[in-house]
């Protein structure tokens, strides 16, 4: 039987002499009271012209389309790509599927997919967003739409949900380390001016060198937390800085970037210059010499977030001010 145009329910009722109330208790699963041969016949008929249920249909009938979206600001930095893994692993396991957003740090973009999101009506929305996080966060929430925040703070977080990992906590890890190895004239790259963890990474930097009575003036640099961004930082340090014996980088992309260039320049690492990222991506032990780095739970993070989301979901309740964070470690390999 040639059929124009999009396979339909009623399609694949008449090919199989059954009502269309019929062929939807077989698709969806609810088939008890239908004979063996009927579902057989229903799903063979499904399988043989790749017929496609109506997806929004079906979630405008059962309130739940068992998909969740994630907005990630750019999928090109190995941080987000090991987090939304983590995330789809989990988010399969428990039976939903997972729509990926990139919204390369474009508010209007990430706006555009936050609609889109909405109106495909998924069930939940995972938010790691850039620099536009509070209203992104209010759209969902005026939507009743649950989500959680990872990994990016908002001023006031008491009204949302998110699930962090302590940076103050990770950059005294760092500092104290290369304090007790010696180090006196401790560089800092950071992130994203505009982007609240930066500051918060910045803030401790200069909170715990201050608390070791080893703060400089000149010693904090611009970064973007982009391979580049880092390269750029590093060459302004050695131009700029007249001593400098350790640099620590708010992410590890850019401190894959430094490094770069400093064996360019002839530094040796760590001789002349101890060297330490922040996240703990992968790439970290695929670089030589490996890089020391300040461990975020990369994985339990994405895994949390996710079970977090699906919880409100099933139990059909949005709720605010739920928050889990993580301690991160200093993993130690060659750089340092």
């Amino acid at each position: 039987m040639q059929i124009m145009g999009k396979i339909t329910m009623q399609d694949i009722a008449e090919m199989a002499g059954v009502s269309k109330a019929t062929v939807s208790m077989v698709i969806s699963k609810k088939d008890k009271h239908i004979g063996e041969e009927t579902r057989n016949r229903i799903l063979n008929i499904c399988d043989e012209v790749g017929y496609i249920p109506n997806s929004i249909a079906r979630s405008l009938a059962t309130k739940k389309s068992e998909t969740i979206g994630v907005l990630l600001p750019d999928i090109e930095n190995p941080f987000f790509s090991e987090l939304f893994r983590a995330i789809e692993d989990r988010a399969n396991s428990l039976k939903y599927n997972v729509f990926l957003c990139n919204t390369d740090n474009d508010s209007k973009k990430e706006k555009k997919y936050l609609e889109l999101l909405i109106g495909r009506l998924v069930d939940g929305v995972i938010v790691v967003s850039e620099g536009h996080i509070k209203s992104s966060v209010d759209l969902l929430k005026k939507n009743n739409v649950p989500y959680i925040v990872v990994d990016r703070h908002i001023d006031d977080r008491k009204e949302y949900n998110g699930v962090y990992c302590c940076n103050k906590s990770g950059i005294f890890k760092a500092v104290k380390y290369l304090y007790t190895s010696g180090k006196r004239h401790i560089a800092f790259v950071t992130g994203p001016a505009e982007l609240e963890v930066a500051k918060r990474r910045l803030e401790a930097y200069e909170c715990v060198m201050k608390e070791f009575d080893i703060y400089k003036e000149g010693y904090v640099f611009q970064g973007d937390f982009k391979l580049s961004g880092g390269i750029n930082a590093t060459e302004e340090i050695i131009d700029k800085l007249d001593k400098f014996d350790a640099i620590i980088y708010s992410n590890d992309f850019m401190a894959i970037g430094g490094m770069k260039v400093l064996k360019r320049r002839g530094y040796r690492i760590p001789e002349d210059v101890a060297i330490i990222g922040y996240d703990n991506i992968s790439i970290c032990t695929m670089v030589e010499p490996e890089l020391t780095t300040i461990a975020q739970p990369i994985y339990d993070i994405g895994t949390t977030a996710c079970d977090k989301l699906v919880n409100m979901i099933e139990n059909r309740v949005c709720v605010d001010n739920s928050i889990v964070e993580f301690e991160p470690d200093l993993v130690l390999r060659k750089t340092t």
